[in-house]
């Protein structure tokens, strides 16, 4: 059987960095965002890296960068950006969160940038994320708000992602969430939030910083 999300992600993989452009204020505002909380002996988890900006940005700062996507060819490119810019600690693997090569509570951060609206069991990751992560571990994550405040032409435009969705061409799951929304899967799954920040650049990005906490039981 095909794996149709993989497919997509590959065709996206050649214009991806292209198409990002127009975002790169708030991916810029939440990287910054990020580095305060990275620390030099941490072990990260890059969820969903696509074409590995992000986890190369944030290399010399870290001892060692994980950065998994589920599609070769973005996992290709980011490995091409790693040699351009001398990065060796970052390890690109085509795989998932599920792999069972990843260990309980083996990361102290793991990032999840752009991806939460697209997979499809939220509560599932959640829940995978937090059994990942030692002991007040860190999930630090920016989620597109497509239902919060946006303006009208990003609202033509994803309404036409919908339609695309709903017809087969998109064969991913595009979420429409509220901020409130994703407070409320995070404090489901047993993380507290520490930061939050809306970013705003034509439409709402939620930007988290999430601590694992003790599960309760009673």
């Amino acid at each position: 059987m095909k794996d149709t999300a993989k497919e997509f992600w590959d065709k996206a993989s050649k214009n991806y960095d292209k198409t990002e452009e127009r975002f790169e204020y708030i991916h810029s505002k939440s990287r910054e965002n990020t580095k305060k909380y990275l620390k030099g002996n941490n072990i990260v988890l890059d969820y969903g890296c696509g074409t590995g900006t992000t986890s190369c940005e944030f290399a010399n700062q870290v001892k060692e960068i994980q950065a998994i996507d589920i599609s070769p060819k973005m996992i290709e490119i980011a490995k091409k950006k790693a040699i351009v810019s001398k990065v060796e600690n970052v390890n690109f693997l085509q795989t998932d969160i599920f792999d069972k090569r990843y260990k309980k509570e083996s990361f102290d951060t793991v990032l999840a940038f752009n991806m939460l609206h697209t997979v499809p069991n939220p509560q599932n990751v959640i829940q995978r994320i937090y059994e990942l992560l030692k002991p007040d571990g860190l999930f630090i994550t920016v989620t597109p708000c497509l239902r919060d405040k946006m303006s009208f032409l990003v609202n033509v435009q994803i309404q036409l992602v919908r339609i695309l969705c709903k017809i087969g061409i998109i064969p991913i799951p595009i979420r429409r969430l509220r901020s409130s929304e994703l407070d409320e899967l995070l404090a489901n799954g047993n993380f507290q939030a520490i930061e939050t920040e809306e970013i705003y650049k034509g439409a709402s990005s939620y930007f988290v910083v999430a601590k694992k906490i003790r599960k309760t039981y009673g």
